[in-house]
């Protein structure tokens, strides 16, 4: 018995997270090697002449470039951002990094929920189980649930785009929370690429650990607390009525 074949429309919709997937496997294979530190340690000198002879062309080319890299799900995101910071400094190689990690977040979001989102989420509440219930509560609380997965990503970057797209959060939620919640982590490696040049001249390599310092960690863990505080208080008053 053969299996029923996708409308054309349905495969239209799916055809961009195809070509993210296309692109995303070519490009594991492809450009890891170029999208790296040890690129970035080895083209240092001609991208600091090219940035000093072509600031607001090199700026561009940067951001489209780690745009495509977060929506392609390509391989070098952490290496983008600290080019982003040894090219434009803390400020504003932050900016950039952010407004383009967020942009590019919101593009595989977009591409997910045309592909998979809406009949997926259709699915989820035509349900009755767990999932169903994790779902709703995720919808309930969308903003503090995601900002604070953002602030500590416990899940994969890649991840964290899908799913919200696949349950049925609000863009306008995603995108908010997408920003405001890699904030704080888009700064600190932004300030790790900024010293890249004391660190090439010693002949070492960045400490990415070091946003598990207890002195970055623990309030990065604290905020991230305090935005889930007023879901916790729900639930429990929620609680307190059903006894």
């Amino acid at each position: 018995m053969t299996q029923p074949q996708l409308p054309i429309a349905q495969w239209r919709q799916r055809l961009p997270i195809i070509i993210i997937l296309l692109v995303a496997i070519l490009g594991a294979v492809v450009l890891r090697e170029y999208l790296s530190f040890d690129a970035l340690r080895d083209n240092r000198a001609a991208l600091i002449a090219f940035r000093d002879s072509n600031y607001l062309l090199t700026a561009a080319a940067f951001v489209l470039a780690y745009i495509a890299i977060v929506s392609f799900s390509l391989p070098g995101a952490t290496a983008a951002t600290l080019t982003g910071g040894f090219l434009f400094g803390v400020f504003p190689g932050a900016a950039f990094n952010i407004i383009a990690a967020t942009i590019g977040a919101v593009l595989i979001f977009l591409a997910v929920r045309a592909g998979f989102g809406r009949s997926m989420a259709a699915k989820i509440d035509a349900s009755d189980g767990r999932v169903k219930r994790m779902t709703q509560a995720i919808r309930a609380n969308e903003f503090p649930v995601l900002f604070s997965l953002r602030l500590m990503p416990v899940l994969p970057f890649f991840v964290m785009n899908v799913i919200p797209a696949l349950i049925g959060v609000r863009i306008s939620v995603f995108a908010a929370t997408t920003f405001l919640g890699i904030m704080p982590g888009g700064i600190i490696y932004t300030w790790v690429g900024a010293g890249l040049g004391d660190v090439f001249a010693r002949d070492e390599t960045p400490d990415l650990g070091i946003i598990f310092e207890p002195h970055i960690l623990g309030p990065l863990l604290g905020l991230a607390a305090l935005s889930l505080l007023p879901t916790i208080l729900k639930s429990l008053r929620g609680k307190e009525r059903d006894v």
